[in-house]
């Protein structure tokens, strides 16, 4: 929200935030709900059939969260429940690496919902962007036995080329302001100073 807001003074105009579930977001903007995505969307192929983006805002893995010593590799979920956002890259990852080896995956509409049945034991973890997991739940003091647990994925198959900003085919006018405001707030300093409220390591990406 905050990059939003940056982003929007960069273009020097008004935003307003509108709540959406993330399995709608698509066909939200494309009924003219809002103008624009800016939800931790990765660029992938897939999706641009779909929309267009900006450059990159930020890039940075997927990961398991899950109770602190789960093993996390191929097998480690057999049998057992992962829960991941509704149509986003993760589910489609976990799906054909975990599921076909015998997990459950569980979609939700929101990151919150999947970290709820988390903490209650209804699922055995959650595979999100890492800056999901750690913004909405590992910050957080319910989070106290939970940890990111194995390795970063960052297949570029799934994940595609960072998180960018979509908007609606064609739109390549706003497509233009965003890439000039998310240059904008890189070489002002305004991208640093958001970035460092809330990690200590970049988010930006290579």
């Amino acid at each position: 929200m905050d990059i939003s807001y940056a982003l929007c003074t960069a273009m020097k105009v008004q935003c307003q935030i509108v709540p959406q579930d993330w399995d709608g977001l698509i066909p939200a903007l494309n009924a003219n709900k809002f103008d624009a995505i800016l939800s931790s969307m990765q660029i992938t192929d897939e999706r641009r059939k779909a929309v267009d983006f900006s450059h990159k805002y930020y890039s940075t893995p997927a990961r398991m969260v899950a109770r602190i010593g789960t093993k996390v590799d191929q097998n480690a979920f057999r049998g057992k429940k992962i829960g991941t956002l509704r149509a986003s890259t993760q589910e489609k990852f976990a799906r054909d690496y975990w599921g076909k080896a015998g997990a459950t995956v569980v979609s939700y509409g929101k990151a919150p919902e999947a970290f709820l049945d988390l903490t209650a034991g209804r699922i055995d973890g959650v595979f999100v962007d890492s800056v999901v997991g750690e913004t909405d739940f590992l910050k957080r003091p319910q989070a106290k036995n939970f940890a990111f647990v194995g390795p970063s994925y960052n297949d570029p198959r799934y994940f595609g080329d960072g998180a960018g900003i979509a908007v609606k085919k064609g739109n390549t006018v706003l497509v233009q302001r965003l890439n000039k405001a998310i240059d904008q707030i890189r070489a002002d300093g305004t991208y640093r100073k958001i970035q460092d409220r809330y990690f200590n390591f970049d988010v930006y990406g290579k």
